[in-house]
């Protein structure tokens, strides 16, 4: 049987808060052996990269490791926006068969390569922590959903570095490039993806594009066609529209009917009034569905709550054994009223340990592909049930 555990410490010496966290999720695995251990370290202590993953193998001896700089970590229900934060999660998976690595991004004449993926392609899922200033999100994407399509990528691009010290951490290894990875099988893996937007306004067709611009929508001038869109709103969805207004793009044309969840949402980056054309932050294509997005606490805590109650229920009454999260820096106070949000709502859905970080981009799959995020929450959810065989299952 799976069984998870977390230990979280605010202490500022970095030795003592990784004893701490390391320590507490060790009593929480009691006897069972740490077969899988992530490890998130706030910008103060990574300046002891070397000395926190000796603290963590004393105290867990995981067989596998990753690990990254944090900007702010989750834990136990709580959120640690900025600060020495300090988390260890610890999972014992009997079943699973777990390997770790090191991602480099490699410039060649052809393009960016990923180099150091596994050439075993049977994973059911990868968790990856990347540093964002030297390696290539996209060009993994397009890797992982080309070579290994349904196979979901979950983590975030590590969101602090200490001065000149490394942010990734692999096994016994400090990593100052690249991103490391973590890749799975034999465990029951789901993947989580709230990307905080609520769907407003009718479905359209983009029936004129090129790259991420779009110049028509239902045969019609974007920006007229949105004009018009936005007019048919209610009162506050024309206000929230009008504070940022986001476009829902379907990935999979092959259901009849798109809820939330089936769109991967984007934020439209430019318009021009003379041609009539709007820009999006991802690639389109003619004969694409499409649906105006907003975003705000409100509608965040909705989305967050329906996907995990989505996950729930394909856990088919079987308990969470715990949850790996990765959760973006804009949220947290950035983005609610009340402190904890989302530490506090993925404790009252699932009742598992669960912790992470937040990130300055988040991995997560929409209708079975996989994407860099921004403003959303992605979380890797355990099941209790002893080994799985077959891909995870993923909104």
């Amino acid at each position: 049987m799976a069984r998870v555990a977390v230990g979280v410490s605010e202490s500022h010496d970095a030795v003592e808060a990784f004893s701490e966290a390391a320590s507490a999720a060790r009593r929480g695995l009691g006897s069972d052996a740490c077969d899988l251990c992530l490890t998130f370290a706030g910008a103060p202590h990574l300046g002891h990269s070397k000395t926190i993953l000796g603290t963590v193998h004393d105290e867990l001896e995981p067989a596998h490791l990753i690990g990254c700089g944090a900007g702010g970590v989750v834990g136990a229900g709580r959120e640690i926006e900025s600060g020495p934060g300090a988390v260890v999660w610890a999972a014992s998976l009997p079943a699973a068969r777990i390997s770790t690595h090191a991602l480099v991004a490699e410039r060649r004449q052809e393009g960016v390569e990923v180099v150091g993926l596994p050439g075993d392609a049977e994973a059911d899922a990868m968790f990856v922590l990347a540093d964002p200033y030297s390696f290539s999100a996209e060009a993994l994407l397009t890797k992982v959903n080309a070579e290994r399509p349904g196979v979901p990528v979950l983590g975030g691009l590590a969101s602090a570095a200490g001065g000149g010290s490394a942010s990734l951490l692999r096994d016994g290894e400090v990593l100052d490039s690249g991103a490391v990875a973590c890749s799975i099988s034999g465990a029951r893996v789901l993947a989580c993806v709230s990307q905080g937007a609520t769907p407003i306004g009718p479905e359209m067709t983009i029936t004129a594009a090129e790259g991420n611009v779009i110049s028509e929508l239902a045969s019609r001038p974007a920006i007229a066609r949105l004009r018009d869109a936005i007019g048919s709103l209610e009162p506050d969805e024309q206000a929230l529209a009008a504070e940022g207004l986001m476009l829902g793009l379907v990935i999979d044309p092959g259901k009849p009917d798109y809820e939330r969840g089936d769109f991967l949402v984007r934020p439209i980056i430019g318009a021009d009034p003379a041609a009539q054309t709007i820009t999006v932050g991802e690639r389109v294509q003619v004969g694409q569905t499409v649906r105006m997005h907003v975003r705000d606490s409100a509608s965040a805590d909705e989305d967050l709550r329906d996907a995990l109650r989505g996950q729930v229920a394909a856990l088919g009454g079987t308990p969470a054994a715990g949850a790996l999260v990765f959760t973006c820096n804009g949220r947290g106070s950035n983005m609610f009223d009340v402190p904890d949000h989302d530490a506090l709502a993925i404790d009252d859905a699932l009742g598992a340990p669960a912790g992470g970080f937040f990130c300055a981009g988040e991995f997560g799959p929409v209708a079975g592909r996989n994407f860099l995020h921004g403003f959303t929450a992605t979380l890797a959810i355990f099941g209790d049930g002893g080994s799985w065989h077959g891909r995870s299952g993923h909104v």
